[in-house]
């Protein structure tokens, strides 16, 4: 199985991205301090780095990997990781990756909106440019609520505190689209993780880091806030407590997630770094399923899922 795991809180603004990385031991895992991911070329170059000495590598980043199915199948591409290796560069495909900045400007091959907010914005306006039924067809199934989880936003909308288009835009074109091209496979669209882990290999999944807290004991209750470093230092004991259960090693990252992720350690940023890495080491150890559907194959090259969901 894969032997070292990374996992980044990604953001569209660079010095927002943390990165958390988590190597195999002879007893278990042992998990470095929180820091920052820097230049994104360098940090795949990083990750490629560590593949090429025969290392098994999973790196998780929480930003949308996939398209909803109501969307992708709309284009001409046939599957998520076709398409993404086209757009912005196939014939007519040129401002993909340019958020619209009016309606009228929203069509199938620049389906990001609205790139600021103005008077009289609203949702009707994806539907309509994208020719779907409803909002709820640009939301793909992992995504969706059900289970204490609110449903996520549409990747296509790019306005409000949980948009995550704008992530996803810089994700695709820092991080997966090049990693394809230089070999790397994705998760699941490429195969199971015990699969892609049978020999030496770079993979890409999609994380979620709000469903780590309840993984690790350690949800945020009503009235309390990650953004806030004294509720972050609640949820010590509780991470601590999952690390020594598992024999998992954190003693670099332990004064740290003691002190709450004070801000001159990135905060909620390096705290969701971290604890989304762990939820990965749930994931490889099996507590955790890789995920919890299995889609139809109609969706799935289109959709993806969410590690660990």
């Amino acid at each position: 199985m894969f032997n070292i795991l990374y996992h980044a809180d990604w953001s569209m603004h660079a010095n927002k991205r943390w990165v958390a990385c988590a190597t195999r031991t002879v007893e278990n895992w042992t998990v470095d301090v929180p820091r920052k991911v820097g230049v994104a070329e360098l940090f795949l170059d990083e990750l490629f780095e560590k593949k090429s000495r025969g290392n098994r590598v999973l790196a998780g980043f929480d930003f949308p990997i996939g398209v909803p199915l109501a969307y992708g199948s709309k284009t001409c591409f046939g599957s998520f990781q076709k398409a993404l290796l086209a757009f912005g560069n196939a014939p007519g495909w040129d401002n993909f990756f340019a958020v619209a900045e009016s309606a009228a400007e929203v069509t199938l091959k620049r389906p990001f909106f609205p790139h600021r907010s103005f008077r009289g914005v609203r949702r009707d306006s994806l539907v309509a440019g994208l020719g779907v039924e409803s909002f709820s067809d640009l939301i793909r199934k992992c995504e969706k609520g059900g289970n204490g989880r609110r449903a996520a936003c549409s990747l296509f909308w790019t306005l409000g505190a949980n948009q995550v288009g704008k992530g996803a835009l810089t994700g695709w074109q820092e991080i997966v689209r090049p990693a394809l091209k230089g070999g790397a496979l994705l998760w699941p669209f490429a195969g199971q993780l015990e699969d892609l882990a049978s020999h030496a290999c770079l993979v890409i999944a999609e994380t979620y880091p709000a469903d780590a807290y309840a993984c690790l004991g350690a949800s945020f209750r009503h009235g309390e806030s990650k953004r806030r470093q004294e509720d972050r230092q609640k949820k010590a004991e509780a991470i601590l407590r999952w690390a020594r259960e598992r024999k998992v090693c954190l003693h670099a990252a332990e004064n740290v997630v003691r002190r709450g992720f004070d801000e001159s350690e990135g905060g909620e940023d390096a705290f969701d770094a971290l604890v989304g890495l762990l939820a990965m080491i749930s994931v490889i150890k099996k507590d955790l399923a890789e995920a919890s559907v299995v889609l139809p194959p109609s969706s799935a090259v289109w959709e993806g899922w969410i590690l660990g969901r």
